[in-house]
């Protein structure tokens, strides 16, 4: 089992979230966070002030899954975000050592993406 971790602009959000769906990849967390890659700094303009925007707004999806499905949600995860610019974001693969689905107390791979497809 894996946890799939994709940073993505938020724009490209909802196009995330249909390459996923047509993958067949199921249970999705989704958070609004910031920070700071490859991008050139921003210099915007506040009230007169000239201000320097060092970190810029992204999308963060977790996705935990079967080792089957960590393939097919990494390839969902760049054809949905993929502007082919810089700042399209960043995916990280990380290892899970345990799921618990607390409605059913279904573990690990019963608890993530199916194995079956």
């Amino acid at each position: 089992m894996k946890l799939v971790i994709g940073i993505v602009r938020p724009e490209k959000a909802n196009d995330v979230l249909e390459a996923l769906y047509r993958a067949e990849v199921r249970g999705v967390s989704i958070s609004r966070v910031q920070g700071h890659g490859g991008e050139l700094d921003r210099v915007e303009t506040y009230r007169g002030t000239t201000v320097k925007m060092g970190l810029a707004e992204k999308v963060r999806f977790e996705i935990a899954v079967s080792d089957e499905f960590v393939e097919p949600t990494i390839d969902a995860l760049c054809d949905g975000a993929r502007t082919g610019d810089v700042g399209d974001g960043k995916i990280m693969v990380v290892p899970l050592e345990r799921v618990v689905r607390i409605r059913t107390g279904e573990t690990d791979h019963s608890a993530v993406t199916p194995v079956a497809r």
